[in-house]
């Protein structure tokens, strides 16, 4: 009997393998993105995709290097109106990070922070405005204020405001050795 090499060990795809390269031999984070009219709608609220790979008329695929925050929406609808709203603030992981397994996240993402439902999404919506209405990109936001408003969702309580202030002392953090 000759052993034959499977497909289930075939290499990634060459894209992900130079991507790989640049990030010190850890694989890059790949969200899955999609969009069915009038049945779903999952997207990027914010972050920057290292690359995106367009699969067919309806399914992309963003490509994270590790350490890069970002925010998906997934919107789910029958025909009787709309079944799922979520919102996930997610940081890609290297390859020291415990990354949690998310569906359509992979191999998964450090998850800051988690709004389910219509009312908690809607909450948290105008946090991101606010953020992007200061000048301050919400991919460069402290991941401890997205944990901060994920809890306090959580708890049903005032949802803070990221202020100048918080970033220039994040910012001021980073310098620090």
């Amino acid at each position: 009997m000759n052993a034959q090499p499977s497909a289930t060990t075939a290499a990634p795809p060459p894209s992900f393998a130079a991507l790989a390269g640049q990030t010190g031999g850890a694989l890059p984070t790949r969200v899955s993105l999609a969009y069915v009219e009038q049945r779903i709608d999952i997207y990027l609220r914010f972050g920057e995709p290292a690359r995106t790979v367009r699969l067919d008329r309806w399914r992309r695929v963003a490509v994270f290097l590790p350490g890069a925050m970002f925010c998906r929406i997934r919107w789910q609808a029958n025909d009787y109106g709309t079944i799922r709203w979520q919102l996930m603030v997610m940081q890609a992981c290297t390859p020291l990070d415990a990354a949690q397994r998310i569906s359509g996240v992979l191999p998964g993402a450090r998850l800051l922070l988690h709004a389910e439902g219509g009312r908690a999404v809607r909450a948290v919506l105008p946090q991101i405005d606010a953020v992007e209405a200061q000048g301050i990109a919400p991919a460069a936001v402290s991941p401890a204020y997205w944990r901060t408003l994920g809890n306090r969702l959580a708890a049903r309580l005032p949802l803070p405001a990221y202020t100048a202030e918080r970033h220039a002392a994040l910012l001021a953090g980073k310098v620090l050795p």
